[in-house]
């Protein structure tokens, strides 16, 4: 739900984003009637976006809709304002490159993530960590530690889920443990994507937007760990120390090939960083050359085991079907959010924001708060607002607003994806006052990762 507006929004094709911002002017209005217009629609699309849990109406159908009453109402104000079609066409077709770099690149690691789910990757995990018998306190940060390295690979989303069924499979009868263990799932999940451009759509949107290195973000390595670590420890201290009830689950065995998948896709993590900081060319690319090699090594599982397909261990392997249960909803949702937040970026919102924010408060206040709003809106719209005003900032400013939209968050059950879609897995045991409790806390590792960024890098 909450993972919701501007999501990926400068993912990939981002790299030229500064440049094609000052190519590309703004019409400047913002106080028309058909501007404020604009921005109603926007704000009433989100609000279904938000009430996704409740209605039951995909995120992906307001913002759709939004995105194409917004571009209709900037062609009218650019007709209006005697701008020429082809400056209209180029502003438009900035967002189109926008969206089909960052939907390529987001449609691979998706299918990556299907093929080694389908492989038993992720539940052979989840069956080994429910049979060691651990104890509410160590599984409470066993499974927080496990989230945030997880995060860091795949992306918040999963690594919550996927430990997520863990906390449900052996606290079942242990109301309390699975409420506070979500908590420290949230928040271990968004520190641990904090730092590494492949664990957060933040960190992705700003190492392609050119504001930093690959490298340059593990600098919020031990900021990162301060954020989960200070809220962590004070948890830990009200989980029940007691040992759950005996599991008699059995083993999950890989599916031939597992081990490969999961080698294919790091190696084509190394192709897509390797793309951007060698070749200088959009880090889609790489991936999608991972994603052919994906289906080369597809078919020869298909070939080998195709015989084989009525067992469960040796099933055929058929790529196509990983890439048809790529989170559409998803991508279509990015779709809407990239022209919604465009469009109203032609038109001169975004400009007037980083006016008021950037300008009246000043880079780090500003940068804090992009944070706490972030817990509020989801970091996405917010960062993707950020990118988009073309600001002057240093690394230190960059890594900060990273570390605080990709943190921040974490304050509120709803700020990110990962608490949402655990409250829906939790069945009411984990809730929006059940983690609100503990926003105090989390607020407190916020402030405290802050300062060791300053620490360190400042």
């Amino acid at each position: 739900m909450l993972r919701l507006l501007f999501i990926f929004a400068a993912l990939l094709g981002m790299p030229q984003l500064a440049m094609a911002e000052e190519a590309i002017a703004n019409l400047g209005l913002t106080g028309t009637e058909r501007g404020i217009y604009t921005v109603l629609i926007f704000i009433i699309a989100y609000g279904f976006v938000m009430a996704e849990e409740f209605t039951g109406l995909r995120k992906s159908k307001p913002v759709i809709i939004a995105a194409a009453v917004i571009w209709a109402h900037a062609a009218v104000l650019a007709a209006e304002a005697g701008v020429s079609t082809e400056a209209l066409h180029e502003a438009f077709e900035f967002n189109l490159k926008e969206y089909a770099a960052l939907m390529l690149f987001l449609l691979v690691a998706m299918t990556y993530i299907n093929a080694m789910a389908e492989r038993n990757v992720f539940e052979a995990l989840r069956s080994w960590m429910v049979r060691k018998q651990f104890g509410y306190r160590q599984l409470f940060l066993i499974t927080g530690v496990v989230t945030f390295f997880l995060s860091a690979i795949a992306d918040n989303l999963t690594a919550a889920l996927l430990v997520g069924a863990v906390v449900l499979a052996v606290g079942k009868d242990n109301e309390r443990f699975i409420a506070i263990g979500f908590v420290n799932l949230v928040i271990a999940a968004n520190a641990g994507g904090a730092f590494s451009p492949f664990g957060d759509i933040t960190t992705l949107m700003v190492w392609q937007a050119g504001y930093a290195e690959f490298f340059d973000f593990f600098k919020l390595f031990m900021p990162s760990v301060v954020n989960y670590a200070v809220p962590a420890a004070v948890m830990y201290l009200a989980v029940p120390d007691e040992q759950p009830p005996e599991s008699h689950e059995e083993a999950v065995a890989l599916k031939p090939g597992a081990i490969q998948v999961c080698v294919l896709f790091v190696l084509t993590i190394v192709t897509a960083v390797s793309f951007k900081q060698v070749l200088h060319l959009p880090p889609f690319m790489g991936m999608m050359a991972g994603l052919g090699v994906l289906m080369v090594y597809g078919f020869r599982l298909q070939t080998l085991y195709k015989s084989n397909e009525n067992d469960g261990r040796h099933s055929s392997f058929d790529i196509f079907d990983k890439v048809r249960d790529a989170e559409w909803d998803t991508l279509f949702f990015f779709f809407g959010v990239v022209f919604a937040v465009g469009g109203l970026g032609y038109i001169g919102y975004l400009e007037l924001l980083s006016e008021g924010m950037y300008g009246g408060l000043g880079q780090t206040p500003a940068n804090i708060l992009v944070g706490v709003m972030s817990a509020i809106v989801d970091n996405i719209p917010v960062m993707f607002a950020v990118l988009s005003m073309n600001l002057d900032m240093d690394l230190y400013q960059w890594l900060l607003v990273t570390l605080t939209a990709g943190t921040g968050g974490s304050m509120l059950s709803v700020g990110s994806a990962a608490g949402v879609a655990l409250m829906g897995a939790s069945k009411h045991k984990y809730t929006f006052f059940s983690h609100l409790k503990w926003t105090p806390v989390i607020a407190g590792g916020y402030a405290a990762s802050i300062f060791v960024h300053y620490l360190i890098n400042g």
